[in-house]
């Protein structure tokens, strides 16, 4: 790596250094007042995305790095094949079983995208291609797939994408049978949504300007996202929403967390329309998540366990006075996850 180091160092660019001068941002002090105290941001104007001057001194900016990296352009080559040699590019993921189905991924050699596919019954059977990435990638700079969830019953796929980089995907939900894109097309959505069990009423989450996932919404199929429902609106700025779905399949998660407390609520999956209900309300410091497994919920916590504990409830009443331990805090041991299996295999 040393020669590397002093070619690149030793190696003049092209043009002299009086030609590359830097471009320099101009100075507009813009101060904001947070508890009391004036905050002054003298560059806050760059994230005009749209201001045709921020535009002008990226391009500048970008014009400067190119000239000043130019001499290096023929190792940048050499570093990238060498990268690229030490990559499978075709290649497969482990299949995972849901139902009938055997799902996976799978990459093609001089192919940039994954393209996600299944078969029925086994592993000898005729691959369906449900989602090329690299087709839907065809017009855009950058793709990237934020969910990929399939229905209950495997007729819906339900993805989203995000073609800017930011982070804020549109949701589409695609007739597996048929290959067609319905009329559900959902903009702002984050990582998280779920399936109900009715395979026709979809949980997502979407995002405040400062991108956190802050509402839960719920979708019916055919119907007009501007109408879709308002479970939840989490008003504390510090606190991001997430919707998930026990292993089970019998229950939807909404969980609420920040950096040292979370909040759980829960609802059956075979009732969409219901209300979710909170397992324990947030309490400062207080963590706690929840898988289920026959007729309880299984909580793995920090309460009174710095270290964590399992604990487990009826699910027909888990509130926390009715938590019951049955792997107890440990010092040496660390208890972070739970994983509820089989009927025979019980849980760890």
């Amino acid at each position: 790596m040393l020669p590397i180091i002093y070619w690149l160092a030793t190696a003049a660019p092209i043009e002299s250094e009086a030609t590359l001068t830097p471009p320099v941002a101009k100075t507009d002090p813009k101060v904001d007042t947070v508890h009391d105290e004036a905050r002054v941001d003298n560059y806050f104007w760059l994230r005009e995305k749209s201001n045709t001057e921020v535009i002008e001194y990226l391009k500048a900016e970008n014009k400067y790095t190119q000239a000043m990296m130019q001499h290096t352009e023929g190792f940048q080559e050499q570093l990238y094949q060498e990268l690229l040699g030490k990559i499978k590019e075709t290649d497969l993921s482990v299949p995972e079983k849901m139902g009938d189905y055997y799902y996976y991924n799978r990459t093609e050699e001089g192919k940039q995208y994954p393209i996600y596919c299944r078969k029925k019954g086994s592993l000898e059977a005729e691959e369906e291609i449900l989602l090329d990435q690299n087709a839907l990638a065809e017009g855009h700079e950058y793709l990237e797939i934020g969910v990929y969830k399939i229905s209950p019953n495997h007729q819906l796929l339900a993805y989203s994408i995000d073609t800017t980089g930011g982070e804020s995907y549109t949701l589409y939900v695609k007739d597996l049978d048929t290959g067609q894109l319905l009329g559900d097309q959902i903009p702002n959505t984050y990582y998280s949504v779920e399936w109900a069990n009715d395979n026709q009423t979809l949980f997502y989450t979407t995002l405040d300007p400062a991108k956190r996932p802050y509402k839960l919404y719920r979708h019916q199929l055919g119907s007009d996202p501007a109408a879709d429902a308002l479970i939840y609106h989490e008003a504390d700025e510090s606190f991001f929403l997430d919707v998930s779905k026990t292993r089970s399949n019998a229950y939807l998660l909404m969980e609420l967390e920040n950096i040292n407390t979370s909040e759980v609520h829960y609802l059956e999956a075979d009732q969409p329309t219901d209300e979710f209900r909170v397992i324990s309300p947030r309490q400062s410091e207080l963590e706690y998540s929840v898988e289920h497994h026959g007729d309880q919920f299984f909580i793995v916590t920090n309460a009174e366990a710095v270290n964590f504990k399992l604990m487990r409830a009826s699910v027909n009443n888990p509130s926390r006075e009715n938590w019951e331990e049955v792997i107890p805090h440990r010092e040496a041991v660390k208890t972070r996850q739970r994983q509820c299996l089989s009927e025979s295999s019980g849980y760890f």
